[in-house]
């Protein structure tokens, strides 16, 4: 698969997405902002990517937080994972959101995210009165043990 990027012109200097190492399943993405910006403990920010893409029809991309940053600033994808639709055409934009104790200073060209692309199924959807028994049942949020 091809996946298509047009940079936008205040874009032209920064890296496209790419695979850090060849076991890699995410491109990083770059922050393209014009000057350093800080993200305060608290705080969520769109962040500018400066790329727009073209996917098939079948797949999306999901934009995904960065362990690193996570980690060792409490910096992470709000709305994690976001997902690009194939239709979309528009620029891509991280939101991210400080859960640290500590401002974050974010510059030009900085790791924000990963971006993965997936292949995905449409289903049908079909009304039923009932579903089909399972162990489980409608055991959720924790009744399988921790």
């Amino acid at each position: 698969m091809i996946l298509k990027i047009k940079r936008a012109d205040d874009a032209k200097d920064l890296p496209l997405p790419q695979y850090v190492s060849s076991g890699s399943a995410g491109m990083d993405l770059f922050a393209c902002v014009e000057e350093e910006m800080v993200i305060n403990p608290g705080e969520i920010k769109l962040i500018r990517t400066g790329i727009y893409i073209e996917l098939p029809d079948g797949y999306e991309a999901q934009i995904r937080p960065r362990s690193g940053l996570a980690l060792k600033y409490g910096i992470t994808v709000l709305n994690s994972p976001g997902t690009i639709d194939s239709d979309y055409r528009g620029e891509i934009g991280v939101i991210l959101i400080n859960l640290g104790r500590e401002p974050f200073v974010l510059k030009r060209g900085d790791r924000i995210a990963q971006m993965v692309i997936c292949k995905y199924e449409k289903v049908e959807i079909e009304e039923a009165q009932e579903l089909s028994e399972t162990e489980r049942g409608d055991g959720g949020f924790g009744s399988t043990g921790i």
